[in-house]
């Protein structure tokens, strides 16, 4: 068992994004468009659009959205191509931002995150600048008895299993087992807060509440982009400076 407690800074950034419901679903569409283009419509044979399907059913997103998106990556139904890459740079405090964009528009997208770091007081950095830094792993947040989920989730393949507070815990995977994993964790009885594929850093960054305040501005601003589908960064913010300064940006 390892790592620091993260799950109150995840609560509030999940509370953040349910509360704006109606961009999030267009950007889960977005995955799962994506997904089914590059791996085909079922996800009984496309883990990837499997595990986009469940981020967006967690998400309370409609049935009748998630058909339509799978549709129009399968070409069934007219849609927009995108493409995906990241963009790296730096915010307040020195922490590293690695952002995930999935856009039909190339330019405006590019326009968007530059003018973005830029108003926010970050720094767009080049290719490579921070992306060594992120490692693409599977996340599954549970919750239960420590000793049960740690056994469970270490039978079924996970990497690591980290007490997250709260009676939380983050179960650690690698990207291509979290289905597997997780469909484990659930025939045991371990109940699943969420699952997804993410970028998790090497290391973390402390960030007092003067910068946290900055930085947590340019992740919302980033996070309102349409084209931007996700931004990682290493920070590392106390739990009660976390709560406070949410209360404010």
């Amino acid at each position: 068992m390892s790592g620091h407690s993260k799950w109150a800074n995840i609560k509030h950034r999940k509370g953040r994004q349910d509360a704006r419901r109606g961009q999030l679903f267009g950007k889960l569409a977005k995955a799962i468009e994506v997904a089914a283009r590059e791996g085909g419509g079922s996800p009984d044979f496309n883990p990837t659009l499997a595990t986009a399907i469940d981020k967006a059913k967690t998400a309370s997103m409609p049935n009748d959205n998630i058909d339509r998106a799978i549709k129009r990556g399968t070409g069934e139904v007219e849609g927009a191509t995108y493409e995906e890459f990241f963009y790296e740079g730096y915010g307040p405090g020195g922490v590293a931002l690695y952002v995930q964009v999935l856009t039909d528009n190339r330019n405006r997208a590019a326009s968007d995150v530059r003018s973005t770091f830029t108003r926010h007081n970050g720094n767009l950095g080049e290719p490579g600048s921070v992306g060594y830094l992120f490692e693409q792993k599977g996340l599954i947040l549970t919750t239960g008895e420590e000793d049960e989920v740690m056994l469970a989730a270490l039978e079924a393949g996970a990497e690591d299993v980290r007490d997250a507070g709260d009676g939380m815990f983050e179960v650690i995977t690698i990207a291509g087992d979290l289905r597997s994993v997780r469909e484990a964790l659930r025939s045991d009885g371990i109940e699943i807060e969420s699952a997804d594929v993410t970028q998790l850093p090497s290391t973390l960054v402390p960030v007092e509440e003067g910068e946290a305040r900055k930085l947590l501005r340019l992740i919302d601003a980033l996070d309102d982009l349409d084209d931007v589908q996700a931004v990682f960064s290493n920070y590392d913010i106390e739990d009660a400076v976390m709560e406070k300064v949410l209360a404010e940006v």
